[in-house]
């Protein structure tokens, strides 16, 4: 039984791109597998649409609380030398949306033209940064096969011996990819683009939600470590470590990865959900797929 619901779950996922318990969500049916399951999305607002629109389409009630916003760096100077010196460089690396555009701004402020990145090898860390690199016309050469650091790390460790690489990511990251290839003999220059921030407009928004037994969500999605560790400073008193696990005990937390994982796991919120493919769909699906099998237990 259980296998069939599984396929019939799969199939809807790729056809759609007051009580508070998860006992109290309603059985998935096989048009709207997540209908009475209310979901959290707390990606930054002007990334928050496709998460939540696939969520919905597949009858998920989702609210919408960033848990980070998406600030410009304390200076644009380091990313302005390097985008100015860029064919000096043999391979790009970008971990991210944010930073593709980021980076397609000072391009533009700078008056730089496209053609002079063609040269270069640029590699991407997942698919939505590669749909972000190509929207400009950009060949990406490396997409790792799962999209983390590690892999990254992985698909470029024995290409980049005496190479000059440009890392373009967030202020504050895992150093993961620029220790490695330095260890791997590559020269690396890692490049600050953006920063993330705690939204402090979303506390009191957050707080109230969490302590509302008929509005309280089932679950709450995890699209990277940043939303994790601010999800749980803006929850302040009733995060868990701080005594406010009742609060939060009937809800379950769904994460897009293992290293996502792991920093929820740190804050001491445990695991329910995790996507084994690391992207917005992975996550879907794995959201939908723990619904057919907790209705099946």
């Amino acid at each position: 039984m259980l296998f069939s619901k599984k396929s019939t779950a799969e199939a809807l996922l790729c056809r759609s791109s007051p009580e508070t318990d998860i006992r109290s969500m309603r059985k998935p049916n096989e048009n709207h597998p997540l209908n009475g399951t209310r979901i959290l999305v707390g990606r930054a607002r002007h990334q928050s649409s496709s998460l939540s629109y696939g969520l919905r389409s597949l009858g998920a009630s989702v609210v919408e609380i960033p848990f980070i916003e998406i600030h410009q760096p304390q200076s644009y100077q380091p990313l302005d030398n390097a985008l100015k010196n860029i064919k000096s460089y043999d391979w790009l690396i970008l971990t991210s949306a944010n930073g593709v555009e980021a980076m397609w701004q000072r391009l533009r402020k700078l008056r730089i033209a496209r053609r002079r990145l063609k040269r270069l090898q640029i590699a991407a860390i997942g698919p939505a940064t590669k749909k972000a690199i190509v929207k400009h016309g950009l060949k990406v050469k490396m997409v790792p096969e799962e999209y983390v650091a590690e892999s990254v790390v992985k698909g470029l460790r024995d290409k980049v011996k005496g190479k000059r690489i440009v890392l373009i990511r967030a202020r504050v990251a895992r150093d993961v990819i620029p220790e490695e290839l330095r260890a791997a003999g590559a020269e690396v220059d890692v490049v600050e683009a953006y920063e993330t921030v705690v939204p402090e407009k979303s506390r009191a928004r957050l707080q109230a939600l969490m302590k509302n037994a008929a509005r309280r969500p089932h679950i709450v999605t995890f699209t990277s470590s940043s939303t994790a560790k601010n999800f749980a400073e803006l929850l302040g008193p009733v995060k868990p470590k701080s005594g406010g696990g009742d609060l939060i005990k009937s809800v379950q937390f769904a994460s897009i990865g293992p290293v996502t994982s792991a920093t929820l796991r740190e804050l001491q919120m445990p695991v329910a959900i995790e996507a084994r493919e690391f992207t917005m769909g992975g996550l879907i699906r794995a959201i939908v797929l723990a619904r057919y099998a907790e209705a099946s237990a």
